[in-house]
């Protein structure tokens, strides 16, 4: 009599076997690889994607519906084809509009740091942060320096402040509200109604300030940076020591940073909302 095998069992005690489900890591990788069959060869049906892949139709099948759930996928009825969805087009033209950002700002920032005699800094906008992408250095001694990649809290920030202030009251309060305003200084505007105060000022004003609110000594003034539909996408500002950016110097400088902020905009294609 032929010796019976039982199934064999993870710690969990569930049944390991063929049609155990994929780790999400799994799961994201084989997404990610359909995504890129797709988009290398403008569309393709199951069952070349199954055959390429090695995974079953149903598997393919219900992760392509997972992608064209997000927007990231299309399918076509008539030829059965699947296709790169327009999600997957804006984030390319995200990473595109960032890249033509960081090159088309430099002249820009070059400028506008040998104008004021400050480091120039580019940042954008991300999941209530912002993220400094490129800089031009002021050839003082004394310079601030913001390496690219580095994220900062947008609640202590020029260009956080300048692009909160395209915002709504709500919206700013929606995007806040699952992230504490951490204290930095005594100048830090860590509540809601302070924020929005000087939020108030700065759409009044067009440019932000940061007061020291960051890191005492240093100062910043930053204005936004709007895309074509007149949304801020980024914010360009002059950073530097207190002594350096003193308060009579602040309503000279502001403007400056605004102009440079607007003349970058146009050359991106972008729009101020009131151009609208």
């Amino acid at each position: 009599m032929a010796e019976q095998t039982s199934p064999v069992k993870n710690k969990r005690g569930r049944k390991a076997g063929a049609n155990a489900m994929p780790s999400s890591v799994q799961v994201l990788d084989r997404s990610l690889n359909l995504l890129s069959i797709i988009a290398d060869n403008d569309g393709s049906s199951l069952s070349d994607l199954a055959e390429r892949t090695g995974m079953a139709p149903s598997t393919v099948h219900r992760l392509l519906t997972s992608l064209a759930n997000h927007g990231m996928l299309a399918h076509d009825q008539e030829t059965g084809n699947w296709t790169i969805g327009v999600r997957s087009f804006e984030i390319g033209n995200a990473f595109l509009r960032y890249r033509k950002l960081g090159a088309i700002s430099r002249p820009f920032l070059k400028q506008l740091m040998d104008e004021c005699g400050e480091t120039a800094n580019i940042a954008i906008e991300d999941d209530g942060d912002v993220v400094f992408i490129s800089q031009i250095e002021s050839h003082a001694p004394m310079r601030a320096f913001f390496r690219p990649g580095r994220r900062g809290p947008i609640h202590a920030s020029g260009i956080g402040k300048a692009i909160l202030a395209t915002w709504s009251d709500t919206d700013i309060g929606q995007v806040l509200s699952g992230k504490s305003l951490d204290h930095f200084t005594s100048h830090t505007l860590d509540t809601l109604p302070a924020l929005l105060k000087d939020v108030q000022e700065i759409r009044a004003r067009g440019w932000s300030i940061d007061d020291e609110e960051h890191t005492l000594g240093m100062r910043c003034i930053a204005a936004p940076l709007f895309n074509e539909y007149g949304e801020a996408i980024a914010g360009i500002s002059i950073s530097g020591p207190a002594v350096r950016l003193p308060r009579d110097k602040l309503s000279v400088f502001g403007p400056i940073v605004q102009r440079t902020a607007d003349a970058l905009t146009k050359a991106m294609g972008g729009k101020r909302p009131a151009e609208l």
